[in-house]
């Protein structure tokens, strides 16, 4: 999924797309240890997906603290 999609996702939806990305990167591993998986680069781009929500997460997360820390 792109960087601007996902921007555009509310928080709620971010933490579903991020359970389900996690669950899919799981059953990907599973596949690859028995030598199942045929595309073995699909983990890095679940992984990639992953690490963009964390950090859409976290901004959002640290946006409000900043703006309080800026009105004291």
């Amino acid at each position: 999924m792109e960087f601007k999609e996902l921007k555009s996702k509310t928080e709620h939806e971010l933490h579903t797309f991020l359970a389900t990305s996690r669950e899919k990167l799981r059953e990907l591993r599973f596949k690859d240890s028995n030598r199942q998986l045929k595309n073995v680069r699909e983990i890095r781009t679940v992984k990639q997906a992953i690490a963009r929500v964390l950090t859409l997460l976290k901004k959002k997360n640290t946006a409000p603290a900043q703006e309080a820390d800026l009105n004291k």
